[in-house]
């Protein structure tokens, strides 16, 4: 007699990490103190520290996610940055 053939198993589907939704604040260097919402009705979305309460809006859109917000206040923190530094060199 002839054994059972298997079924083959489908491969297990890998797990996605989710995204993290607080961060580390580039003003006062706490850790996780920063907390991101997006408000899809009005397309806002704001990035704020608890702890020293600095804050940031930006447009927001269905695709946004948390990280978006935060990488756009750094991006600005450091445009910033660089034309006050080009500022000072007249």
């Amino acid at each position: 007699m002839g054994k059972r053939k298997k079924k083959s198993k489908p491969p297990p589907k890998k797990k996605m990490k989710t995204l993290d939704k607080t961060f580390f604040c580039p003003f006062c260097n706490h850790s996780d103190s920063v907390e991101c919402c997006i408000d899809i009705r009005n397309l806002t979305a704001t990035a704020k520290c608890w702890i020293c309460l600095e804050s940031f809006s930006t447009t927001a859109n269905v695709l946004t996610e948390p990280v978006d917000v935060y990488s756009e206040w750094i991006d600005e923190c450091e445009r910033v940055n660089n034309n006050v530094g080009d500022d000072n060199d007249n």
